[in-house]
């Protein structure tokens, strides 16, 4: 997205890169931004980590707490934010990630290839969670491109829209709240999130995916971030459902370590836990 907006002279140089994130993506445009000699200015929903927000600032961005990430109809939302701040402001970038086709391409351009290199093209099923869409959608797409036979999977907090629509082709009727593992789950379907990419969507639930987390660092000495714990809860349910044959090569994606949530996940954990073990 940063690269395409530079290319496209949609950004000038020594401008501020805008988003609304959860903190993860965040931290990637400020890192880059900065490398780049450009600014960043991200907005983050009042449940952002600790942490999350420690990085971002080390990055050197701006943050702005907003009440929620509902979408662009809810004028106190991540995403109505950055927009307005986007458009009242010189030079200011908002890249959207919700929206920008961009980020579907990365993942398609980038991710896809990767796993079916490094699987020797022998992939049965992938696993990721679900935030914007635009990694299951990418790396979904180009998955599907090379055997439609991948089984494409998709994991979502209880509460969130997108197995609805994904079922039905539209939300859901009843407002159910929905559980907050931070990095995934919408009550809006993001414009990058392409449901003929995948093949099913399954909701888990928040203790569920805590204690993943602690039981994968119990047996692998590695924290895992919240999003990557509620995939191997995701997981779980599959197999409960499903029967693994016994040339399965199953990848799941775990798009955040547990440093990012130490207070949420890892409480009792001394701090020189690190992402690779005891340091």
């Amino acid at each position: 997205m940063v690269k395409e907006a530079i290319a496209q002279k949609k950004i000038q140089p020594g401008g501020t890169f805008v988003e609304a994130s959860s903190g993860n993506t965040g931290i990637g445009i400020a890192r880059l931004a900065g490398e780049l000699g450009y600014k960043a200015k991200v907005f983050v929903s009042k449940n952002c980590s600790r942490e999350k927000l420690d990085m971002l600032k080390r990055y050197g961005a701006c943050i702005e707490i907003c009440e929620n990430s509902h979408g662009m109809l809810d004028p106190q939302s991540t995403q109505y934010r950055a927009q307005e701040y986007a458009q009242k402001h010189t030079n200011a970038y908002y890249t959207n990630q919700y929206c920008n086709q961009a980020n579907l391409q990365a993942h398609f351009e980038t991710t896809g290839p990767e796993i079916w290199q490094q699987t020797a093209g022998k992939i049965t099923h992938f696993f990721a969670g679900i935030g914007t869409g635009g990694t299951i959608s990418g790396t979904g797409k180009f998955l599907k491109q090379q055997t439609p036979k991948i089984k494409i999977c998709g994991i979502e907090p209880k509460g969130s829209v997108l197995s609805h629509y994904f079922k039905y082709g539209c939300l859901p009727v009843d407002d159910i709240p929905m559980e907050r593992i931070e990095g995934i789950g919408r009550t809006f379907v993001p414009e990058v999130f392409d449901a003929a990419h995948v093949d099913m969507i399954y909701q888990v639930d928040l203790e569920e995916s805590k204690h993943n987390a602690l039981s994968y660092y119990k047996q692998q000495r590695e924290l895992i971030g919240f999003s990557s714990a509620a995939v191997l809860a995701g997981l779980e349910t599959h197999i409960q459902q499903h029967t693994f044959g016994k040339d399965a090569i199953v990848v799941l994606l775990f798009a955040d370590h547990g440093e990012r949530y130490k207070q949420v996940l890892y409480p009792d954990l001394p701090h020189t836990e690190s992402s690779y073990g005891i340091v």
